[in-house]
């Protein structure tokens, strides 16, 4: 069988369809580049990586199989040899492209690409929801006649994923942060076009200990700009804890770890609303989104974002019905896709299935791990025995009252800069290895530092030693908060801000406070270190 893609975002969904097949030693699968799609390089790539054998188009018009699966309409599939069975490439069927086809009308459900010299080109069209059939109809009866509803198999894994959603949000280091998600389309109307600089914006607003920042791109927008420019464009973002996931399967690993997603028109927020997540809409409007579609019923239904600052307010607000039902216009049979999948495609093959029921693969966790961000402009406000903190990143343009930089990471220009230096205690097994005591790094950090105020060092997640300059070795106790059953920690580096703005204020301020950070109060304690905490090696 072969599996026809003429664009990343085409393949990613025909991989999704692979499990329908497991197991069967009678089907050889074979996947060919659709020509026609200047994103169709980033297809190759994607099919290069998953290890799979590939057919050149002119080899795939010159053969006959038994079954042909393409997830996209476009292309010349009515030269292929062999019976065809057509999903769509996205979900709700949502966005039409101004300058191909029939105008108002997506690919999907284009009579200009699903007909051929007046005949159907697919055998049988797998869609999501009985609406896209009736839709389906309005464009070509033909077509709606040989229309089957099978479910979403993208939205079956991402479902049959939810279990691993603390794994994942482990892997990405959130802990109880928010973590919003900016989903990007493609084109002059997408979010990264019309408003290419929110991420940074969004950054330079929300406290990084309270939220967690994420930019899915559609696979087109990584192969016009190209994986390295697109990472370069974004390289302050990402220093400053951006998460950039790759566009197979990583992007729904995020959906799955969300708290909200910002959108604009593109269809990865109807996975979203699918799982819950709030949506809030960033979508500037245009020629692309079609009236009435469950895409366009879920931008109604969310709020929207027009400054970065109102985010915290939106992800407070009530969620509207309207999310949930745009939703459910535009995926039926969850929970049943890959089963009734299997049964169509088997049916076309006129092969009884072999094996247990598919099951969906669970995502991966993402490939890199985050960055951590190595310095950051810090306001602290002191209240008697409460310190409230808040971190952005350095090149905030709005005025903070220290820099926090961890020293031998962070460039040296913030490590000149900054009121606190502090570094996290390493773990090395190198069998020839020089380390610094604690108490030694903390006085060579503020020697080599002459505007340096306080240096400390992180041992673990709830113990930390410093020093202010001029003043004792000091061990802070950092306890965490218990809630719900769960324990709940934060960065100890924040918590070591507000023990520097505390000494600050009162150099004799040994003793408890709290620590508000991310808007959570965490116990904390600073006493004389002992003789044990200052010779740790770090």
């Amino acid at each position: 069988m072969l599996f026809a893609a003429r664009s990343a975002t085409a393949l990613h969904r025909l991989l999704d369809v692979l499990p329908v097949f497991a197991g069967d030693d009678r089907i050889a699968r074979r996947f060919t580049l659709v020509p026609g799609s200047e994103f169709g390089a980033e297809a190759l790539v994607a099919v290069e990586r998953a290890g799979a054998r590939t057919v050149p188009w002119g080899r795939a018009n010159a053969d006959r199989f038994d079954l042909i699966v393409a997830a996209s309409p476009k292309g010349g599939l009515g030269s292929l040899r062999g019976t065809l069975a057509l999903l769509p490439h996205g979900a709700g069927f949502g966005k039409t492209l101004p300058d191909e086809g029939t105008e108002g009308a997506p690919s999907g459900l284009d009579p200009a690409f699903l007909l051929a010299d007046g005949a159907t080109v697919a055998t049988r069209h797998l869609l999501a929801h009985p609406e896209q059939v009736a839709r389906l109809a309005e464009a070509s009866p033909q077509a709606a006649a040989r229309a089957v509803v099978v479910g979403d198999p993208t939205l079956e894994r991402l479902l049959a994923s939810v279990g691993h959603r603390d794994r994942y949000r482990a892997a990405l280091g959130t802990g109880a942060r928010r973590l919003v998600v900016l989903a990007s389309t493609w084109g002059p109307e997408s979010l990264l076009a019309q408003r290419p600089g929110l991420a940074a914006e969004l950054l330079g607003s929300l406290p990084c200990d309270g939220y967690q920042l994420a930019l899915v791109a559609h696979p087109n927008e990584r192969s016009r700009l190209g994986s390295f420019d697109l990472e370069q464009w974004l390289e302050p973002a990402l220093r400053a804890g951006l998460l950039l996931p790759g566009p197979h399967a990583e992007w729904a690993t995020l959906l799955v770890a969300a708290d909200a997603v910002v959108t604009d028109h593109g269809s990865t927020a109807l996975y979203a609303a699918a799982l819950g997540r709030r949506t809030v809409a960033a979508y500037d409007g245009g020629r692309e989104l079609i009236p009435g579609s469950p895409m366009a019923q879920l931008l109604a239904a969310s709020p929207r974002l027009t400054a970065a600052e109102e985010l915290p307010a939106l992800l407070s607000a009530p969620v509207s019905n309207g999310v949930a039902e745009a939703a459910d216009a535009a995926f039926a049979r969850r929970g049943r896709a890959l089963a009734l999948l299997r049964e169509e495609l088997y049916g076309l093959l006129e092969l009884a299935p072999v094996g247990p029921p598919p099951d969906p693969e669970p995502l991966p966790v993402l490939a890199q791990p985050p960055r951590v961000p190595t310095a950051f402009a810090v306001n602290a406000g002191v209240e008697g025995k409460r310190v409230t903190v808040e971190r952005h990143p350095p090149w905030r343009r709005a005025p903070a009252r220290f820099l926090a930089a961890e020293q031998g990471v962070a460039g040296e220009r913030h490590a000149q800069s900054a009121g606190l230096l502090y570094r996290r205690a390493e773990r090395s097994a190198a069998a020839h290895r020089v380390a610094w005591t604690a108490a030694g790094w903390i006085d060579a950090a503020l020697d080599d530092h002459p505007g340096c105020a306080t240096a400390g060092v992180a041992l673990g997640a709830d113990l930390a030693v410093l020093r202010a300059r001029g003043g004792p070795l000091l061990a802070l106790e950092l306890a965490p908060l218990a809630v719900g059953g769960r324990l709940i920690h934060t960065d100890p580096a924040a918590a070591l801000c507000a023990a520097h703005a505390r000494l600050l204020q009162r150099p004799d301020g040994v003793g408890p406070f709290t620590a508000v950070v991310g808007g959570r109060p965490f116990p904390v304690a600073l006493r004389p270190a002992t003789p044990e905490e200052a010779g740790h090696a770090v």
